[in-house]
């Protein structure tokens, strides 16, 4: 296990509110391509904070490396509509282009 990974399971383990930390071991488990486990933590994130844009963009991600085109496409929908409400361009652009390439 990385120690990243374990580094971020603690914080979560000690602060299970701090959304921040909950993201930072989700992205530490997609990058250990642990899909799954990411993914609920993600799911967790956007339940309590469903405009964070990020997050929805790495679910997105997460689905669609575990072979779940159709849930990759509504989260990069919802991620690109957040990227047009928050103003951010690069994001948008990116989920324009992924939201294409699922088509």
């Amino acid at each position: 296990m990385s120690d990243a990974i374990q580094r971020w399971q603690k914080v979560v383990a000690a602060q299970p509110t701090n959304d921040l930390a909950r993201f930072s071991l989700a992205k530490a488990l997609f990058d250990a391509e642990r899909l799954a486990e990411a993914k609920e933590h993600l799911i967790a994130a956007l339940d309590k904070k469903p405009d964070w844009m990020v997050v929805q963009i790495l679910l997105g991600k997460c689905h669609l490396q575990l072979g779940d085109r159709t849930a990759a496409r509504e989260a990069f929908a919802k991620a690109h509509q957040l990227a047009i409400a928050q103003h951010h361009e690069g994001p948008q652009a990116e989920m324009e282009q992924a939201l294409a390439e699922l088509e």
